[in-house]
This record gives structure tokens, C-alpha cells and sequence, in this order.
């Protein structure tokens, strides 16, 4: 008897991985191994919830992947050097964590030696461009199977199919799509689909409770978040626990509009209280302790960095390029950022740090000049303007 072929499915426990699991089973014959992974959004409650879902579909092998923490150190961490946000608006938390999500299937399905990889993603967005780019570059040899996108199937037809094979479920759709994560969690609904509607409170997935103001200094070391009032913690934590404090004020709400890899518009809203009180102190941070082509340099290439991980090419070599940069710029940005929480909304009221540039005692600006003269400044001047003397005169026939 032949060797039923082996498929890994990344599976989320939904209707369509779920159709996926059965399909592949059923129809195609393959053995099915699925797979989740963790970046930060499964507490364990949740990762036992989804296990016996791919339990109940008849999956004999199924795989919680935990790379919360590489994820940090490999894509985060980047991140916030960079201090990334998409179009000025979104700090990549989901794209980012899908290619961490992608490298991981597909790692694991060369380790059981898979012969196909299955994934639930439409033909519509930018899933399946990540899950397939990270797939062909990782595992060229595994065949990717993507049963939504290649059969256009309407919701009602995959729920039929289930019952037919005796899967009884409640699929009522969500109103409201949430993908949590490490580093902010999408939401995605009805209004997210329009150009003009805004989420209501009952999308979000954090009530807001707080009301009274709350002061948080917030410590960095060469570039990284490594503590909160006071009390030291690993990077990983320090978000985590930075999270809790602000997320209930209802910090880090927006509406993300942006281009998708395959060319339409696309808008969805998101919630990440920490990656966007860490991201705007970590540049406030930068403006204290480094230079103005430091801080110009890093602007340029963080761009791209961005948007080379939006769409899903974290793996080409320039991002390693771009990291060795992001990382080098950081060597004096340490100290603590002092921030006030409100309802809505954060103030960053200053820093402190050794590595300050303001404390320089060359001068204070708009007060005293002290390593300079007056004439200095004339003679400096009148250089600086000669080119542009020059072509005034010139060129100038008006």
C-alpha cells in the first residue's frame, strides 16, 4: 500500500482551515499535520481551545509554535529602531507578525518532512502573497496548497460541506475579525469595508476603563524598551506590561488606509497602546542622543524597511543590510522617557538620559552661544550663502 503524502496545514481553527483540514483529508487523501502559531496572541486556554478543535476534525498531529520571542529579536526589535509606522500610521502589527508566522510553517514542515503546505488564505489580500513568498524561498520543494483561494467558495458552501461529513458547528461569521498579537492587535468588520465609518466601541477588543491620568517612565537601552517605573524586565515583558497599563485608556486606536501588495486599497483598524507609546518615546529618545544625519539616514532606510516587511520580503538580504544599520544608530540611545496617560490619547513630557546632546555646553539654543563668537557666525553665513549669491545673479534675468 502507498504512503499517504503528508500536508501541514496552518490552521487558526476557523471555518475555512477547518474546511481545509476535512478537504484535504477527505478529498485529497493526504495525512494531515497541523500547525498554529504563537506570536504573542495565544494565552493557554486558547492554544488548548484550538488543539481540540483540530482534534474533533480527525487531526492526529497538531503543533503549538511558540516564536514570541524571536519574533522580538528578529522583527520587533527592528521595528522599533526604525520606529516604523505604515504611511505614518500603522506600526506592522499583523503584517509583521505573519512572515514571522510563515517562516515558522514552513520550517517545521521540512522537519516532518511534509510534502505539501496548506494554507486558508483568499485570493484578496496580503496574506497569501506573505505565506506563499516565505514558502518558496524557505521550502522550494514543498508544493503550497491553497484550497479557498483556488475554489472561490461562498461560506454556505463550505458549512455544507463540514455537515456533510458530519461536522456539526455553529459558524455564525463574527461581526467583528480580531487578530491578536505581540505587537497590537487588527480589527476588521463591516466599516473597515466603507471609506467613512468608524469602528464602534464594541469592536474594540479592550474596554475602556481608566480615567484619571497615570505618569509611566519608560527606560531604554541601546534602542530597546527594557523596563517600567523602575523595575527592570526583558524587552518581551516590558511591552507586555506596558500594554496593560494603557490599553484599557483606549491608547493606540486608528484606522489603518494603505496599499496592499497586490494592488487595491485596503483599510483596517487596529489597537496597539505599546508599540505606539514605544515607538513615539523611542524617537523622542533619538532626537535627544543622536545626530541630524543619523536621525535623517535612519528615516530613509526605516521607510523600507517598512515596507519591504509589509509585503512580505523579510527575507531578502538587504533587510539584514538595513538591520546592521538600525542597530549600529542605536549604541547611545538609552535613558528613560517620561510619558502621561489620558483617556484617548499620551504626552511624552521629556527624557533623561547621559548620552542628552543638550547637555552640551557649546551653547543653549535660543539663549547663549558659548563655544562660538558673533563674528563667527557673520563670517559662516556669508560662505553659506554663496552658492545661492551666485546663481542668483547669475540666472536670475527677471
Amino acid at each position: 500500500m502507498n504512503k499517504k503524502k503528508k500536508v501541514l496545514l496552518a490552521f487558526s481553527g476557523g471555518l475555512d482551515t477547518s474546511y481545509c483540514a476535512i478537504w484535504l483529508a477527505k478529498d485529497q487523501g493526504y495525512e494531515v499535520c497541523t500547525a498554529a502559531v504563537n506570536t504573542g496572541g495565544f494565552d493557554k486556554s486558547e492554544e488548548n481551545a484550538l488543539a481540540e478543535k483540530a482534534k474533533n476534525l480527525g487531526v492526529e498531529n497538531h503543533i503549538m509554535l511558540n516564536v514570541e520571542e524571536e519574533f522580538y529579536q528578529k522583527g520587533i526589535k527592528y521595528l522599533i529602531f526604525g520606529n516604523v509606522l505604515k504611511n505614518h500610521t500603522y506600526p506592522l502589527s499583523v503584517s509583521a507578525e505573519r512572515v514571522f508566522q510563515a517562516v515558522a510553517i514552513a520550517e517545521y514542515a521540512k522537519e516532518i518532512g511534509a510534502d505539501a503546505i496548506a494554507h486558508g488564505s483568499t485570493g484578496a489580500g496580503n496574506d497569501q502573497v506573505r505565506f506563499d513568498l516565505v514558502f518558496q524561498v524557505i521550502a522550494p520543494d514543498i508544493e503550497i496548497i491553497t484550497p479557498i483561494r483556488d475554489q472561490k467558495l461562498s461560506r454556505e458552501e463550505e458549512v455544507e460541506y463540514l455537515k456533510s461529513h458530519g461536522v456539526e458547528q455553529e459558524w455564525a461569521k463574527a461581526k467583528y475579525s480580531i487578530n491578536k498579537g505581540l505587537w497590537g492587535t487588527s480589527v476588521g468588520g463591516a466599516e473597515t469595508l466603507t471609506s467613512h465609518k468608524a469602528l464602534p466601541d464594541e469592536a474594540w477588543p479592550t474596554e475602556v476603563i481608566n480615567g484619571d491620568s497615570l505618569l509611566v517612565e519608560l527606560e531604554f537601552k541601546n534602542g530597546e524598551p527594557i523596563g517600567i517605573n523602575g523595575e527592570q524586565m526583558d524587552s518581551v515583558s516590558t511591552i507586555k506590561r506596558l500594554n496593560e497599563l494603557a490599553a484599557p485608556y483606549g491608547i493606540g486606536r486608528d484606522i489603518h488606509v494603505g496599499d496592499t501588495i497586490i494592488g487595491i486599497k485596503g483599510r483596517v483598524g487596529f489597537e496597539a497602546a505599546a508599540p505606539m507609546i514605544i515607538i513615539k518615546s523611542h524617537q523622542l529618545l533619538e532626537k535627544h542622543t543622536l545626530g541630524k544625519w543619523q536621525l535623517y539616514w535612519k528615516d530613509q532606510l526605516s521607510e523600507w524597511y517598512g515596507m519591504l516587511m509589509h509585503e512580505g520580503q523579510y527575507l531578502d538580504p538587504v533587510m539584514r543590510n538595513i538591520e546592521t544599520f538600525l542597530e549600529d544608530t542605536q549604541k547611545t540611545v538609552s535613558g528613560k522617557v517620561f510619558i502621561k496617560l489620558e483617556s484617548k490619547r499620551f504626552e511624552l513630557e521629556g527624557i533623561e538620559s547621559e548620552n542628552d546632546l543638550m547637555g552640551s555646553k557649546a551653547g543653549q539654543y535660543g539663549e547663549m552661544n558659548n563655544a562660538w563668537s558673533g563674528e563667527d557666525v557673520k563670517g559662516f553665513t556669508k560662505i553659506l550663502a554663496n552658492s545661492m549669491l551666485i546663481q542668483q545673479k547669475i540666472q536670475n534675468h527677471d
